[in-house]
């Protein structure tokens, strides 16, 4: 085992957590620090992370006049990235933030992904350290209304889907970030189901009940689903020297 390290992790609802990350993180001696910015937990000093998580959430990059700690956020993701040059990882929402706030845009995607779907590594992708071990086509948990239109400058799309083009990115040597969810454990997609938001999205994607079907098959595919999340996280400490 390495020196441990801390982990700060951005959390927009409490049910959207690192999930099987947090025991991978455990397992290497690692402290998490989570900030639920949707209850109105203050930001701390960057000073003393090794690195920034940012998971999903049931609000959009844009809605700062909803969501005024959206801004503080934002600067905090900038000085990460930028500034210090921290380890970055995010989920859903977190890709979308880093997105923005590096420069590309976020927008209502023309078809939302809610279920279980097919991501496909691009070219880049295929060759690019964040994605060994993955297959070149996997299936993967999708909760989303937004995507990330346009990337970053200096950016690389790392995976795509038939309605989404940007499923994953790498910025720099450092920051990292998938719109599907790999963290999610056998919990994850009841507790999901129980945010309004979440729920109508699936009612009208997938029928009434599709909540139901989603679960069963969401079990089926768990150990599939954790041993890529396992795979990502050994990825992401080597490419980012967090490991």
């Amino acid at each position: 085992m390495g020196v441990a390290k801390r982990v700060l992790v951005f959390q927009h609802v409490a049910v959207e957590h690192p999930g099987v990350f947090r025991q991978f993180l455990a397992e290497d001696g690692h402290e998490i620090v989570v900030v639920e910015l949707d209850a109105g937990e203050k930001i701390p000093s960057l000073d003393g992370f090794d690195a920034l998580w940012v998971m999903g959430g049931a609000m959009d990059v844009w809605q700062e006049a909803e969501h005024p700690w959206l801004t503080l956020e934002k600067a905090a993701i900038r000085e990460a990235v930028i500034a210090r040059q921290l380890p970055y990882l995010g989920f859903c929402l977190g890709h979308q933030l880093l997105a923005d706030v590096l420069g590309g845009e976020v927008r209502l995607a023309a078809e939302s992904e809610v279920g279980i779907m097919e991501v496909e590594c691009t070219a880049a992708g295929q060759t690019d350290p964040f994605l060994a071990g993955i297959p070149a086509s996997l299936d993967v948990l999708q909760w989303h209304g937004a995507e990330v239109a346009r990337p970053p400058p200096g950016s690389s799309i790392l995976a795509r889907s038939a309605r989404c083009e940007n499923q994953a990115m790498r910025v720099g040597s450092r920051a990292f970030s998938i719109q599907f969810h790999v963290e999610i454990t056998l919990s994850t997609v009841t507790e999901w189901n129980a945010i309004p938001e979440y729920n109508a999205a699936l009612i009208r994607i997938l029928g009434a009940d599709g909540a139901q079907h989603l679960v069963r098959k969401a079990e089926l595919c768990m150990p599939t689903f954790n041993g890529h999340a396992r795979q990502l996280y050994a990825n992401w400490k080597a490419v980012t020297g967090f490991g």
